[in-house]
């Protein structure tokens, strides 16, 4: 499409650069009783000029100051010859080009030179060569030709400054969009790593605790560890694969129809869970992502600091919210958890963190008949 564009604007050059010619072509050839005063010199000389004033707008958008440079001296000529009674419009086609693509470390000197060359050679030929006007109208033709190249030239200088700061306006939003994309990674990461590490630690605890009394039983906990390392490994690739300037193999993005998945993993650390999910087939993708790793969050804490215990998971959706619940029972009575608190973390400030970015909103919080509950509200889609 840009390549397009650039034909589309080199045919229009292409056009304007003939039309000028043909002009010129016109100038040189008027009599005397056509004009006063009017072009004797030589007809060689007359097109030689016409097609160095019109020709090199066709290029100006290729070499800027060469098409200025041969267009100037051109227009100069056809006035000390007597050639034409205009404002020097080539001069502002290619002045325009020039404010527009040089930088302004040579457009501007350029203009620079181009106003008094050009409204110097006008008042000079309009008052003393071949007077055409008097003083005062020799100065304001002259003040047209600045009025017509100076104008021209800021515009397009003004074109250019616009363009930059949409170039950096889109290359902030760029940066932004990296961000956020970081930020979804590590989230991601955070979620993998914490609910499978989580549920590798307990089942090692188990493994170690029963090796020798029960050495089935800890092999079925080493059989949970190697696929849950697996199914992590597998998970992280996915995620980390954006990075991948080569490009990885991507699965599918984690939906409510792993849900099931999930909580038979999460049976399988020690956390019995009872899930239910209504109404949810139509939630948008980003949608189920964030309930899912909601869920996710929510019983990885579960496993890490009740289990063994019982959890109910229900995720709801009607016209008006999605409602997410997540509660569990605590471990039972004189069990201590699994495994023991760990220090810090930030698996409650995740969960809040997705919640907010769809305008919904979080609880979380010990139980008053004991254990834990989480519970987040988010508006329906549409409704954001």
């Amino acid at each position: 499409m840009k390549l397009k564009g650039q034909r589309h604007l080199y045919a229009l050059d292409l056009g304007a650069a003939l039309a000028l010619t043909a002009i010129y072509v016109g100038f040189a050839r008027l009599t005397a009783d056509d004009a006063q005063p009017a072009y004797t010199g030589p007809t060689w000389l007359g097109f030689l000029i016409a097609a160095a004033v019109g020709l090199p707008i066709a290029v100006r958008r290729r070499w800027p100051l060469p098409a200025l440079g041969i267009v100037l001296a051109a227009l100069a000529a056809a006035s000390l010859l007597d050639i034409p009674r205009e404002p020097y419009i080539a001069a502002g086609l290619a002045a325009y080009l020039v404010g527009l693509a040089e930088p302004v470390r040579r457009s501007v000197p350029a203009l620079a030179v181009t106003l008094p060359v050009a409204c110097g050679t006008v008042y000079l030929c309009q008052a003393v060569v071949t007077p055409a006007e008097d003083g005062q109208g020799a100065v304001g033709v002259a003040a047209l030709v600045l009025v017509v190249i100076g104008g021209a030239w800021g515009a397009g200088f003004a074109v250019r400054g616009r363009r930059v700061e949409a170039g950096r306006e889109e290359q902030r939003r760029a940066e932004h969009a990296l961000d956020e994309e970081r930020l979804r990674i590590a989230r991601e990461l955070h979620d993998i790593v914490s609910h499978n590490l989580s549920l590798i630690a307990v089942k090692a605890g188990i493994a170690g605790h029963v090796a020798e009394a029960d050495p089935q039983e800890a092999r079925a906990a080493l059989k949970v560890i190697e696929e849950t390392s697996r199914s992590a490994l597998a998970e992280m690739r996915r995620t980390l694969g954006v990075l991948r300037t080569e490009g990885a193999p991507l699965g599918p993005v984690p939906d409510l129809d792993r849900l099931g998945s999930l909580a038979a993993e999460t049976n399988r650390a020690g956390v019995d869970v009872d899930l239910t999910v209504r109404g949810t087939q139509s939630l948008a993708e980003g949608t189920q992502l964030t309930i899912y790793r909601i869920v996710q969050e929510a019983l990885t804490n579960a496993v890490r600091h009740a289990a063994p215990t019982r959890c109910r998971v229900t995720v709801e959706a009607d016209t008006c919210e999605i409602r997410i619940d997540i509660e569990d029972e605590g471990p039972p009575p004189g069990c201590p958890p699994a495994n023991r608190p760990l220090p810090g973390g930030h698996g409650l400030l995740g969960m809040r963190e997705r919640a907010m970015m769809y305008g919904g909103s979080f609880e979380a919080g010990p139980r008053q008949e004991g254990g834990f509950a989480v519970s987040v509200r988010l508006p329906a889609e549409g409704k954001q």
